[in-house]
Formats: C-alpha cells, structure tokens, sequence
C-alpha cells in the first residue's frame, strides 16, 4: 500500500514538474538547447523529414505522460505534445511496424512476450480524462507488426484495485 501511494506522489510530482516545464518554452521561439535545459537528456531523438528532429521524453512507467518535442531545421521548437491520448491511440492500426507505434507513442511503460501465442504486449499508462488511470496496450505479431489493441483501467493503479472504493 506504502508502494502504491508513493506512485501516486511520484506521478503527481512528475506531472506539476512537467506542466512547470512546458510552461517555459514557446513555439518558435525556444530552441532545441531550452527544451533540453527544462526536460533533460532526451529517451531518444528522431530525425524527421526536412532536417527535423524529434525528442522523445517518456514519464512511463512512474508517470502517465510521454511527450514528444520536435525541432525544425532552424533549431526552434515547432511542437510539444503529450502522445498518450485516444486520439493518439486510434492512429495505430493492425499490421503497422513496431518502429512506427513506437515512434508515435514513445517507450512502452512494460513489455511481456507471450512466447506460445508468438505474441507481445507493450503497454503505456496514461490519464483517461478527467483522472481515471488507464492502460492502453499493443499486441504485437512475431514479425513485430500490430495484431490489434486493448484499453481498460490500470490493475495496478490504487483506485482500481478492489476494496475501499471511493
């Protein structure tokens, strides 16, 4: 229980440091050198078309936010957006590559291969408005190409865990 609330925090925390951090940086003006001073090293960073570059800052699996920042060419900040979102998750479709959902979602929260089926299931923990914790999963084929996804309350999240209720 001690575990669970200390998560909670955590997130918490994450979340008021984030919006602390957004609030810093503007479109077209901040620079690439801004939004690594506010966020940090980046989880990885794509390169796009056109000289483009996005950074990628994953808050899963403590938090339930990954954002994705991109550059353009002339070094400023063009977009900042939290990806883990309905809109976001209606996007992936059956048959689309790993690589791809990944770079659209970020780093997964948890991987779990179910080695039988020829299956994995990566899942990223996000906020269901107004707070309602959430997961949102992909299952993967053996060649690594979505079979299909999954949304339903987070188990580990306190509030969905049996007893107490509200």
């Amino acid at each position: 229980m001690r575990l669970g609330g200390l998560c909670v925090v955590v997130s918490a925390l994450l979340g008021g440091c984030d919006r602390d951090r957004i609030g810093k940086l503007q479109e077209g003006v901040s620079t690439e050198a801004d939004v690594r001073a506010a966020f940090g090293q980046p989880e990885n960073v794509w390169d796009e078309p056109g000289g483009a570059r996005t950074l990628e800052y994953n808050r899963n699996p403590e938090g339930r936010q990954n954002y994705m920042v991109t550059v353009g060419p002339d070094g400023k900040m063009t977009s900042l957006r939290q990806v883990l979102t309905p809109a976001t998750f209606e996007r992936i479709q059956p048959g689309m590559p790993m690589e791809q959902v990944r770079r659209m979602l970020g780093k997964p929260a948890k991987k779990t291969p179910y080695a039988l089926q020829a299956q994995e299931a990566w899942d990223w923990r996000w906020l269901q408005p107004p707070n309602v914790p959430m997961v949102f999963t992909v299952w993967f084929d053996r060649d690594l190409h979505v079979q299909r996804t999954t949304t339903g309350p987070d188990p580990d999240a306190p509030e969905n865990k049996g007893g107490g209720g509200k």
